[in-house]
């Protein structure tokens, strides 16, 4: 949980895939104990977390990439002299 939270307020580049992966993991393992294993809310909680923040990442990332490639296009057209 800790790692999806701290994904997405302070590190979500590097934080929201391994807490996307960490969480997928010890949700697994909480299921194959059968109830041995607690913690599954915050384990979810942490694995939506870092879901999200790799989406927002993502979205972040081709908003960015298209708008050099806007800039890129308009900025020749508009410094000729």
């Amino acid at each position: 949980m800790v790692l999806g939270v701290l994904s997405l307020s302070l590190c979500p580049f590097f934080l929201g895939p391994v807490a996307w992966i960490m969480g997928n993991r010890a949700k697994k393992e909480i299921d194959a104990s059968g109830g041995a294993i607690g913690g599954g809310n915050l384990v979810t909680l942490g694995y939506i977390c870092g879901i999200v923040s790799t989406i927002l990442m993502i979205v972040l990332i081709v908003l960015w990439g298209g708008g050099l490639l806007v800039y890129g296009l308009l900025g020749d057209s508009h410094s000729g002299g």
